[in-house]
């Protein structure tokens, strides 16, 4: 007679197994900035030795209805996107509606040194592209050795 134990056989893989699936329940990712994946508009947040750059995914927008702030450091992009369903009568129906709709706002706390006179936005394709020059005086630069 074979005797089953209640556990996995391999119970790092289960441990493994019900990490992943809490993931998905909180809607949860491995990121070094936390829990904050999900949002509207999905954005990635980078920089170089002159600008900060920020590219906000914002698909179905109206450009016209987007709008960018910088205030004390902090860079705010709001907007709202329309629903974009078909009309409701006797014949039409919605199966899946997964896709965001709504008033929505981002905030990115900015470094110390951006000109926050220096600052260009452009949407195109569905991107929002912002571009943040840094101050002239804390960009790197080269020191000749005499």
């Amino acid at each position: 007679m074979m005797h089953r134990t209640p556990f996995s056989r391999d119970l790092f893989a289960e441990l493994d197994r019900l990490q992943r699936e809490m993931r998905q329940a909180f809607d949860l990712s491995p990121s070094i900035r936390g829990a904050t994946r999900g949002g509207f508009p999905a954005m990635n947040v980078g920089g170089t030795p002159a600008s900060v750059e920020i590219y906000a995914f914002a698909p179905g927008v109206d450009p016209a209805a987007i709008e960018v702030q910088i205030e004390k450091g902090v860079l705010t992009i709001a907007g709202e996107r329309k629903v974009e369903l078909p009309p409701q009568d006797a014949k039409a129906a919605v199966h899946i509606d997964e896709r965001f709709a709504g008033r929505f706002r981002r905030v990115v706390t900015l470094p110390d040194d951006i000109d926050a006179n220096a600052v260009e936005a452009k949407y195109r394709d569905g991107v929002l592209h912002i571009s943040i020059q840094r101050r002239e005086a804390a960009r790197p630069r080269r020191i000749s050795i005499q």
